[in-house]
């Protein structure tokens, strides 16, 4: 990790011959060279250079200077990732609460047509987030940097230099996924473009014809006038990324077009959101109805979204925005009671126990979404109608998800957590204050919660937090016919193991398991 002066190596006009600037530079080449991978940090909020104000222009500005390509990155707060960790419970307030349902909004395809305006550059890094955009729209316009990188793909003839060097495969992926689709991709026809030797003079050229020495700076009439023709039958659009081709702000007509377009559609009942800082200073702007549009000033959490990614701030949170889960989608009988697994790593649990108790419906929770995607394929070739998994840090979301189900909870289990022995605080952070509590709101009276571990300080920890953060509603009990052991039960009461239960016992390591139990009659 590379702490560098933002002061020095950002700013406007920059002097790479200068002694200080060199040596810094010449630190990050040399790492670089030397093969280690590199995070450049800085805090650039008070920069002498007032056009890197997103991770994406900073990203670009070094990349040019290092001769290297640089990626951003989301920046992960003490305020959400550390402190957290240290409150009794953590929820979000009703501007973060309307944050998140407006990027909720986004995924949603209940207005069609819905079309992606998106700009800006990094074609590579947003490649999953453009796939998941292409998943859900019925058209995209490119109005930014990455037009070459679809253009070029396309087979358009473009200067190679506009091409963003290594994502030509990404960039084909979008183009055959959206072909499959029958979606409609737009990308600029004509530029507005300036000459460094021509100071003040723009010329207009096709896309596919710039001559050398001509950078693109705006979006042409011809361009403008296609992208308002798609978008006037729009019932929702989304526009994300500067209308921006060069390193000048100067020339901003074509994201005033825009703008001036998406007025008119707000006056039409038409669902439109606006992200990226630029954007939104555009639509203020231009627009006679701001309260029609849902605004996302930070570009970068909107993106970190669409790729499908965990954000911080999120699962942070005790109790995140609800999850809308289609019961009577997921099971045959949604009245059945629930079982859930904490931590259903790769659902044998889940599966065993499914095809086994019929009479009940069972959940797996878990964190790693590769995996829940295999169990849902077992899931779907198996036939089994009373079992489903979802990805997700049951520590935020349990209460949210659980206390939609229309049937009783009648048992939670927690199987094997991973234990982090190089550091001991953060050693079992998935069982924390916040998960206990809602267990124990949420299972029903005499409803069982089901703790084993290979570990018994592990065991030990997941008792003694149940107990403590029960609320009274929770004790250990174990069946009669049970055979105990210094506390803890012999056999699995289920006869179905999990994998890691399986792989412990097949190399003949003990197991540490109990049950606890909620009170008669304490709801």
């Amino acid at each position: 990790m590379v702490r560098f002066d933002s002061t020095m190596l950002l700013r406007e006009e920059m002097d790479q011959q200068t002694r200080e600037v060199s040596n810094a530079l010449f630190t990050i080449k040399y790492l670089y060279e030397a093969g280690a991978k590199i995070i450049l940090a800085s805090d650039w909020s008070v920069t002498s250079n007032p056009k890197l104000v997103l991770a994406e222009s900073v990203a670009d500005f070094l990349s040019s200077i290092l001769q290297c390509k640089v990626v951003p990155s989301h920046k992960i707060l003490a305020s959400t990732v550390g402190v957290t960790r240290f409150c009794h419970s953590c929820v979000a307030g009703f501007y973060f609460e309307e944050s998140l349902c407006q990027l909720k909004k986004v995924a949603e395809t209940s207005r069609n047509p819905y079309v992606a305006v998106i700009g800006g550059g990094n074609f590579f890094d947003k490649a999953a987030a453009l796939h998941f955009l292409a998943s859900r729209c019925d058209g995209l316009v490119f109005v930014g940097r990455m037009s070459f990188q679809i253009m070029h793909a396309l087979g358009v003839s473009v200067p190679l230099n506009f091409v963003e060097h290594g994502a030509l495969r990404e960039a084909l992926d979008i183009v055959r996924f959206a072909q499959n689709r029958d979606i409609q991709i737009l990308y600029p026809k004509d530029f507005w473009c300036k000459n460094d030797c021509l100071p003040g003079k723009l010329e207009l050229f096709p896309a596919h014809s710039i001559l050398d020495g001509w950078v693109p700076v705006d979006l042409g009439p011809m361009s403008l006038g296609e992208i308002n023709s798609l978008l006037t039958e729009c019932k929702k659009v989304i526009w994300i990324g500067p209308v921006k081709f060069s390193n000048s702000n100067q020339h901003t007509n074509g994201a005033s077009k825009l703008a001036q377009m998406l007025d008119l559609l707000s006056q039409s009942n038409c669902d439109l959101t606006v992200v990226g800082n630029m954007a939104c200073k555009v639509i203020m702007q231009e627009s006679s109805s701001i309260s029609e549009f849902n605004m996302l000033e930070n570009a970068s959490v909107v993106w970190e979204f669409l790729k499908g990614r965990k954000l911080p701030g999120v699962t942070a949170l005790d109790r995140a925005y609800p999850f809308e889960i289609n019961w009577n989608a997921t099971y045959c009988d949604p009245m059945q009671p629930l079982v859930v697994d904490i931590g259903s790593g790769n659902g044998l649990f889940i599966l065993g126990m499914a095809r086994k108790r019929k009479d009940l419906n069972f959940l797996g929770l878990e964190i790693n979404e590769k995996l829940v995607w295999r169990c849902l394929d077992s899931v779907q070739q198996s036939t089994i109608k009373n079992g489903y998994f979802i990805a997700t840090n049951a520590t935020s979301t349990f209460r949210s998800i659980v206390s939609s189900y229309p049937g009783k909870l009648v048992l939670v289990s927690i199987q094997c957590p991973n234990p982090n022995f190089n550091k001991p605080e953060y050693r079992w952070r998935m069982l924390q204050r916040a998960l206990v509590e809602a267990v124990a709101d949420l299972l029903t009276s005499d409803g069982k919660v089901f703790l084993q571990s290979d570990i018994e300080a592990v065991a030990v920890r997941m008792r003694e937090q149940f107990l403590k953060y029960g609320k009274g509603k929770l004790s250990v009990v174990h069946d009669q016919d049970a055979e105990i052991n210094r506390g803890w039960l012999e056999e699995n009461p289920f006869g179905v193991r999990s994998d890691w239960e399986q792989h412990v016992i097949d190399r003949g390591a003990p197991m540490y398991r109990l049950m606890l139990s909620k009170s008669t009659g304490v709801e």
